[in-house]
């Protein structure tokens, strides 16, 4: 240890910094925008709402991960913005999918299952990998919180997709396939609140470099 760290003094770099955070970052970027490309075509040409949103997820998700790719150097401060931003981005995207539902319902055509099925494997088998190598930074500070939920969240909703996959075949009808987007609009609302909570005012105006921002209890 160096002479000049005595009693603790001297702070370990944020965890956000490591470079092997950062290389995790720049894979799940790559994935997520890869799989926005498969699924919003697959979407397109199956007909299916869940596959719609879980596309305009990916793409959401590709984006928050450059965010933080671009803050992860910065202040708690920014980092805290950066957030706040992401949770924001999962509440928009929730009510996106609540008015696309609506306008499914209104046209009760089913969508073609089989391609649900096997675009739905092959994204949930993306974002296992993805939620992998974040797992480690899943307790971090606010803005490595948020990529962990975005995970999650989209794993959770690829297996949605896959039983609704199930339930369109079995049953020939749409709901499956549009309860399954309402679905994923929760999580999307659920996860943006969370986000939004933990994300404190004092993590905001702070100026420290620390990882650690304090989770509000006012909100």
């Amino acid at each position: 240890m160096s002479a000049h760290c005595h009693g603790g003094c001297c702070s370990s770099p944020p965890p956000s910094a490591d470079p092997r955070y950062r290389r995790i970052l720049w894979i799940a970027l790559l994935v997520n925008a890869a799989m926005f490309v498969v699924e919003l075509g697959a979407g397109v040409q199956s007909g299916s709402a869940a596959l719609l949103a879980d596309a305009i997820d990916f793409a959401g998700d590709a984006a928050n991960y450059g965010v933080s790719l671009w803050v992860l150097a910065m202040a708690t401060a920014w980092r805290a913005r950066a957030a706040l931003l992401k949770g924001a981005s999962m509440l928009a995207f929730g009510v996106f999918v609540i008015a696309r539902v609506t306008w499914g319902a209104l046209q009760g055509v089913p969508p073609e299952p089989v391609t649900m099925g096997a675009i739905g494997l092959l994204a949930l088998a993306a974002n296992l990998g993805v939620a992998v190598l974040l797992y480690a930074w899943r307790e971090g500070d606010a803005n490595m919180r948020s990529v962990w939920l975005c995970t999650r969240n989209d794993a959770l909703g690829n297996l949605a997709v896959l039983a609704a996959a199930l339930g369109v075949f079995g049953t020939g009808a749409a709901w499956p396939d549009l309860a399954v987007a309402a679905i994923m609009a929760g999580l999307a609302i659920s996860g943006g609140i969370s986000v939004i909570r933990y994300t404190c005012p004092s993590g905001i105006g702070a100026t420290s470099s620390a990882s650690t921002i304090t989770p509000c209890t006012s909100l």
